[in-house]
């Protein structure tokens, strides 16, 4: 039996940028599991804020900031706060999340949320545009006109409400989450942001009940 391992996250998600090196190095753990499929990794958008035109409320830009900071401070993550002058900040993810999708079939989904996560974090701009999501498109190898035909097929067809009903009925309400399901059985993977080894025990001694 093979077991899936399920990795939760939001492109924009603060936490799942600062999880990012420990996420990455717990992949390279896994990784003779997956050579021999015992396992596979099954990426899943989560969701944070719906579409929206308004800027965001005064008070909940001084809530990320306080989250960007505090997240250094713990894990040593870079974030470039020039974002919150040089933009107009929205409270809207899902232009990312089905940016992410459309990269999904193209087996790039990983790079797309990577992308994002650079433009976003890095380098101030925001990724609630289209404008910087099809830079991002295109840095990754995807055709412009290709990927805006696939976001429009994306929204029109909600395929990212569906992924995100999908992943609340599994119990994956935070972002970044980690589950490892086996047949039926699901198993919640405790985050550890610091070391992979923690998760990987867990789990290498579900897989080895397999």
């Amino acid at each position: 039996m093979t077991a899936t391992l399920i990795y939760c996250y939001d492109p924009m998600c603060s936490w799942c940028w600062g999880f990012r090196p420990t996420w990455t190095a717990l992949q390279k753990a896994l990784a003779k599991h997956i050579d021999r499929e015992d396992l596979v990794i099954q990426p899943m958008v989560g969701g944070l804020a719906k579409d929206s035109d308004v800027p965001m409320p005064e008070d909940m830009k001084q809530k990320l900031q306080s989250t960007w900071h505090r997240i250094h401070e713990e894990l040593g993550t870079e974030f470039n706060h020039d974002f919150w002058t040089d933009t107009v900040p929205r409270r809207s993810t899902y232009p990312a999340g089905r940016a992410c999708l459309a990269a999904r079939d193209r087996n790039l989904e990983m790079e797309m949320n990577h992308a994002i996560q650079k433009a976003y974090y890095l380098k101030a701009q925001n990724p609630s545009n289209m404008d910087t999501l099809a830079q991002c498109a295109e840095q990754i190898g995807l055709n412009k006109e290709g990927f805006l035909k696939s976001m429009a097929y994306i929204e029109a067809e909600q395929l990212l409400e569906k992924e995100v009903e999908s992943a609340r009925h599994l119990g994956l309400n935070s972002f970044p989450s980690l589950a490892l399901l086996v047949g039926e059985e699901l198993t919640y993977i405790p985050l550890d942001y610091k070391d992979h080894k923690t998760m990987q025990a867990q789990i290498e001694k579900r897989l080895k009940e397999l």
